[in-house]
C-alpha cells in the first residue's frame, strides 16, 4: 500500500476529517474507526462529491 493518509482534527469539535491517498474524505468522530476506513482502500465507499456517506 503507497501514498498518504491524512487525518486532520476539526479545532472546536471533537471530529476528524480524513483523506485517503485516492481522494476519498470521510468525517467520524472516532479515531478507530477513523483509521478502520483509511485501511479499507479501496473498498470504502466514495460519493460523487468524494465525501463518504
Amino acid at each position: 500500500m503507497s501514498g498518504v493518509f491524512r487525518i486532520d482534527w476539526l479545532p472546536g469539535t471533537d471530529a476528524l476529517r480524513g483523506c485517503c491517498h485516492c481522494g476519498a474524505r470521510h468525517s467520524c468522530e472516532d479515531p478507530v474507526a477513523m483509521w478502520e476506513w483509511m485501511l479499507a482502500h479501496p473498498d470504502h465507499p466514495v460519493s460523487a462529491k468524494g465525501e463518504t456517506p
